[in-house]
């Protein structure tokens, strides 16, 4: 017969402290399997791992398709949509362009490339460079849902996913009463949608365990040794972005940065592990307007909008220190013209590069510009994974960020539910009634 108390006392465990245990388990397994060279345990953690954020990237589309689609629908009530829309761009570029500033000022001080007198074997590159075509391709879908074929299967282009939902949406809008019914479908399918996701979204914990655990174990610290002042770089400045930059500006506009922090947490412990920003995004967009305060109607676009072109450390604080490391590594030097492009194609770039590969695509497009050496991204794609971590965290702290600044500026932001106490982050219902009924 079970005991209620002590199922009352598993259930108060908060969202982040099961995170915290899952990581802090996962590394430990990591390390057994990384010491002793045990297969299935290794195995096993990378299973556990890319199921998690498989489940993810499914509950992505019907969220982005519905969520889009129901809030164009209630923008009949929102006045200032183009301004709101506006804002976001200006906010997106602004901090971009703080962050690539912080990446450009950690170069120059330490010189990555210098200190990387040993090159990794065994990798190569033979993807593209990305150009300014590739954002106007990128909007045009390719089939209604944007999705694509290829040897990893089924894929979708979330940027294309949000054109689509954009068009419908604003054609209900048009079509009036006669679109009530498709829009009573579609709130239904968001409702349902969203249960589907918080499920998903409890099985966190033991994602977490999975992809940290499948990182020390394969990756390991091996790799970092000969780009050592390079990865600290890059994990020194994102970090200066996310725990200076962003609660200055948060301090600007009357905000906790304690309380933005302890809100959207949850998000930015599974970018950390997850290394995905899309597939962190229904989290991110839920942590958003649950703990933050930010608007469902306006989240619902930001969010998924930020996902895919919004991204400090993907595409401003790492391509500005790579870019560097790799002049450094073959000897080219750099004027401040060099650093002043850099930062153009930081800020403006990252729009290029939606939908396609992340960081890889937008260092190849900085290299490119500059008309540095494109093999240079070989010589960093080993130690990838180790700082994909750390950019992808900075990438859904910003995404986060943003909405919430706009929508305070805009007096959109509910402010009682982004100073509210912190039980646990994810607002979950009330654990005694939940773990009487269990018991």
């Amino acid at each position: 017969m079970s005991n209620p108390s002590a199922l009352r006392v598993v259930r108060r465990v908060p969202f982040w402290a099961q995170i915290v245990a899952g990581l802090v388990l996962g590394v430990l397994l990591g390390l057994l399997a990384r010491t002793t060279g045990t297969e299935w345990l290794t195995t096993t953690l990378a299973t556990i791992g890319d199921a998690f954020v498989g489940l993810l990237k499914a509950a992505v589309p019907p969220l982005v398709l519905t969520a889009i689609i129901v809030s164009i629908a209630n923008l009949r009530q929102v006045t200032n949509a183009a301004r709101l829309a506006t804002q976001t761009l200006l906010w997106f570029m602004v901090t971009s362009l703080v962050a690539v500033g912080v990446g450009l000022g950690l170069g120059i001080l330490t010189d990555p490339g210098k200190a990387a007198d040993v090159v990794p074997e065994g990798v190569s590159y033979d993807g593209g460079t990305g150009s300014w075509l590739d954002f106007l391709t990128g909007l045009v879908p390719a089939n209604f849902l944007g999705l694509s074929a290829g040897d990893g299967g089924v894929s979708f282009n979330v940027l294309q996913l949000v054109v689509v939902a954009l068009v419908v949406g604003a054609a209900a809008l048009k079509a009036g009463e006669a679109a009530e019914p498709f829009l009573g479908f579609m709130r239904s399918a968001l409702a349902v949608i969203q249960q589907v996701l918080w499920w998903i979204i409890k099985l966190a914990p033991l994602g977490t365990l999975g992809l940290i655990g499948t990182a020390v174990a394969t990756y390991g610290w091996d790799l970092v040794g000969p780009l050592a002042t390079f990865t600290i770089d890059v994990y020194v400045g994102c970090l200066i972005v996310m725990l200076v930059v962003y609660p200055v500006i948060l301090r600007l506009n009357g905000l906790s940065p304690v309380k933005f922090f302890t809100g959207a947490w949850p998000a930015i412990q599974l970018a950390f592990v997850s290394r995905s920003s899309v597939g962190t995004m229904p989290l991110t967009q839920r942590v958003t307007t649950r703990n933050l305060g930010v608007p469902e109607e306006y989240a619902s676009f930001a969010v998924p909008f930020g996902a895919t072109t919004k991204m400090d450390g993907c595409a401003a604080i790492y391509p500005a220190l790579a870019a560097i490391t790799v002049a450094q590594i073959f000897g080219i030097p750099l004027g401040i013209q060099d650093y002043l492009l850099i930062a153009f194609v930081s800020v403006i770039g990252s729009a290029a590069t939606a939908g396609l590969t992340g960081a890889v695509v937008m260092l190849t497009l900085t290299l490119s510009t500059l008309g540095l050496p494109v093999e240079g991204v070989a010589l960093l794609l080993a130690i990838d994974p180790i700082l994909d971590m750390i950019r992808t965290a900075t990438n859904v702290a910003g995404q986060a960020l943003v909405p919430t600044i706009v929508a305070k500026r805009e007096g959109l932001l509910d402010q009682a539910a982004y100073d509210a106490p912190r039980g646990d982050a994810l607002g979950e219902e009330p654990v005694v009634e939940r773990a009487e009924v269990v018991a």
